[in-house]
């Protein structure tokens, strides 16, 4: 499964709150994520998102990749910014990491893509009259969380794959294959929007 993977079926609080003020929130909070530097806050913004997912009741199955991938990179980057910034700003800036990748992360499985979609549009229709087509601009975010959770399933299942014939620690195994999953996949999307006639005018 993905770790910013696509909406996960529930009926708790946050499944059923317009997807609107869900985006805001994450918005919110990214801004509240870069402007605060004090690990305290900080960790306290993260109890706040992990308190979400226990409202969201989201299965273990969903949340486990994250985790998984959040402790690797948390790890690296924390060792690189202790080297060359001291203890307190790479817990700093490994709280920021985690926090906006969890909130991220909580907002696409308890959200329809559809409803950010419709969401992110009905946001930017005023600015028509500048040229700008909100309709585009909403296909572009539904296809950015869509290419989110391909990638990520696509190396999911590449490193699966890799692991069945016990070559999970040959880099080449990974990449080789992912590369050509996803330039398959990149393929496969281009030739669907020319179809639908996507970027006529």
């Amino acid at each position: 499964m993905t770790p910013l993977g696509l909406y996960e079926p529930g009926g708790s609080v946050l499944h059923r709150a317009p997807a609107g003020p869900k985006l805001l929130a994450v918005v919110a909070l990214a801004a509240a994520v870069v402007v605060l530097d004090s690990p305290s806050w900080l960790g306290g913004l993260l109890t706040v998102v992990l308190a979400g997912y226990v409202v969201a009741r989201v299965p273990r199955r969903r949340w486990w990749p994250l985790v998984r991938t959040l402790v690797i990179v948390s790890v690296v980057v924390f060792a690189v910014q202790w080297w060359l910034l001291g203890a307190m700003t790479a817990a700093t800036v490994c709280l920021r990491l985690v926090t906006a990748l969890a909130a991220a992360s909580l907002f696409t499985l308890t959200t329809r893509v559809d409803d950010v979609v419709s969401t992110v549009e009905r946001v930017m229709r005023p600015l028509r009259r500048f040229g700008v087509r909100p309709e585009m601009v909403g296909l572009l975010v539904g296809l950015t969380v869509q290419a989110i959770a391909a990638l990520s399933g696509i190396a999911g299942e590449v490193r699966a794959a890799a692991k069945a014939r016990g070559a999970d620690r040959s880099p080449t195994a990974f990449v080789v294959p992912f590369l050509v999953r996803t330039l398959r996949h990149a393929d496969q999307l281009g030739e669907a929007l020319a179809a639908r006639g996507t970027g006529d005018r």
